[in-house]
């Protein structure tokens, strides 16, 4: 008489290939969607805090001119009077006098250069691109 041999069913564990292929098919899909969108909101983070210390360099210099009737191309001075660029930011004064000014802030990670002049825009700030001259 033959034996035949009984095989157990046994439980399945784990993942098949295809399952693990599938799942790491979609994780490289919503990769590929969020990085470049998460790039771009850093981007725009690293301006905005560019624009952010050119609008407060605008007060400590307007605060500078009310004690001193002029204002300054001194950066140091202006800590007096509350002004603390971000860590990254470079901001520049160009020219000061007794009737005006001009300064621009950028961050290396940004995409943008925010320029002030007093003899410029209405609001005084423009944005240009990175590395570009201010107008």
């Amino acid at each position: 008489m033959a034996t035949k041999k009984k095989k157990k069913k046994v439980g399945k564990k784990g993942f098949t290939l295809i399952e693990l292929l599938v799942v790491v098919a979609i994780v490289g899909i919503l990769a590929a969607i969020a990085i470049p969108q998460f790039q771009r909101y850093r981007e725009r983070a690293f301006d905005a805090r560019a624009q952010s210390d050119l609008r407060n360099l605008m007060t400590a210099q307007e605060a500078h001119f009310v004690d001193n009737e002029a204002y300054t191309d001194n950066l140091q001075t202006l800590e007096s009077f509350g002004f603390r660029p971000s860590p990254g930011v470079s901001v520049s004064v160009t020219s000061a006098t007794n009737t005006g000014w001009a300064a621009y802030a950028e961050h290396p990670s940004g995409t943008r250069r925010f320029c002030y002049s007093t003899a410029g825009q209405a609001n005084g700030i423009v944005s240009v691109a990175l590395g570009a001259n201010c107008p």
